[in-house]
């Protein structure tokens, strides 16, 4: 919760900022509520999709922005994973973040 991570004194301390499953695949799937402030009808949410598997993140992009905004097209960054994000036809937010392979 933002209670747990610094912030015991707001209106956020109960609700969750870092909500994390992880798959038989070895994907991370991870949500948070969002701020106050910040809620706009259709973003309340954003999924994150997480892995080092490029063939099968890049899929899971290309169905997920089909038709969607892409607000950072699928590319390296200066972290050094390749990441994107966009908010699909349904105003869902979702980023994925394929990381490169542990050697």
């Amino acid at each position: 919760t933002y209670g747990e991570a610094g912030q015991p004194d707001t209106s956020m301390a109960d609700k969750i900022m870092h909500g994390m499953l992880e798959t038989p695949s070895d994907y991370t799937l991870m949500a948070a509520d969002t701020p106050a402030g910040e809620h706009k009808p259709g973003n309340a949410y954003s999924v994150s999709l997480s892995g080092d598997d490029d063939a099968e993140l890049r899929g899971y992009w290309e169905k997920l922005s089909d038709g969607a905004t892409v607000a950072v097209p699928l590319d390296k960054q200066m972290w050094g994973d390749v990441f994107g994000m966009c908010t699909d036809r349904f105003g869902i937010t979702w980023m994925v973040n394929i990381a490169q392979p542990q050697g």
